[in-house]
């Protein structure tokens, strides 16, 4: 039986504001890779167009609790998380009732602790499956749901698409961080940036990621999600890129970025 706080999950927030960057592609792949290696690993979804959910081919009437209820403080971890097909994955899904959490959860004190505080109680719940990493898919906009998950998250990780308007997409990003590290997150860190949707064939493209790394340095992965058509028909069959064709592009760089990531981790932990 748990009883402390030492098994609390890493939990990693995988956010956007901007949407059609790769973000949920990002969370289902990295999760599946991790997983893969043997981590126990729960994708929260908390965006209410459920496409993490439906990309690990959770239907509708699978999702009979979701992060919602999780939110507003109706469910435990332990009630609401699913297995998927993949082992060592699990989901907490979500639907369209999370779409008017911004409203219900106005007027709730400590609204932006919410999903600390499920991640906290699932670590002294009997029910719980102990986790070693918790990825959050967040929805693309900073709004309520996004601050909790910021809130509750050891690290952000930011799907950047290699296209024109890309640094100046991270700016109100960047601000949100800033404030939540000054009244609610202290310890939040930008875990990295993951350049997405790269086609070597557009010069566009290179000049980006060169912008990028000049603007972040190191904490730019240095594994880039190509354009791949696998990866974009992967979701429609419910499955990861790395189960629907492991030996594809996009299969390949995204187990690629698992494995810098677990460096990294290795690193800040020694």
């Amino acid at each position: 039986m748990k009883n402390s706080m030492e098994t609390r999950p890493r939990v990693i927030a995988v956010a956007n504001q901007k949407g059609g960057v790769g973000k949920t592609t990002t969370a289902i792949n990295l999760a599946t890779a991790l997983a893969a290696i043997g981590k126990k690993v729960l994708i929260f979804d908390i965006d209410a167009q459920g496409n993490a959910s439906t990309g690990l081919g959770i239907t509708q009437s699978g999702r009979r609790t979701t992060t919602y209820e999780i939110l507003m403080g109706e469910a435990a971890i332990s009630a609401v998380a699913v297995k998927t097909n993949i082992p060592n994955l699990f989901l907490a899904p979500s639907n369209a009732n999370l779409a008017g959490a911004e409203i219900e959860l106005a007027n709730i004190p400590n609204r932006a602790f919410r999903l600390r505080e499920a991640i906290n109680q699932s670590v002294l719940d009997p029910n719980s499956e102990i986790y070693d990493y918790i990825i959050i898919d967040c929805p693309p906009s900073l709004n309520v749901v996004t601050i909790n998950a910021m809130t509750a998250a050891n690290a952000l990780l930011v799907p950047l698409q290699c296209e024109f308007f890309a640094l100046e997409g991270l700016t109100q990003l960047m601000r949100t961080v800033e404030l939540v590290r000054g009244s609610l997150n202290p310890d939040l860190e930008i875990q990295g940036v993951v350049l997405t949707m790269y086609d070597n064939r557009n010069r566009l493209s290179e000049q980006v990621a060169q912008d990028v790394r000049q603007h972040f340095g190191e904490k730019v992965y240095q594994t880039i999600i190509p354009r791949n058509v696998r990866v974009s028909e992967a979701p429609s069959h419910g499955k990861p890129v790395l189960i629907y064709d492991h030996n594809c592009a996009g299969s390949m760089a995204y187990m690629r970025l698992a494995s810098e990531l677990i460096q990294r981790e290795r690193a800040r932990a020694a």
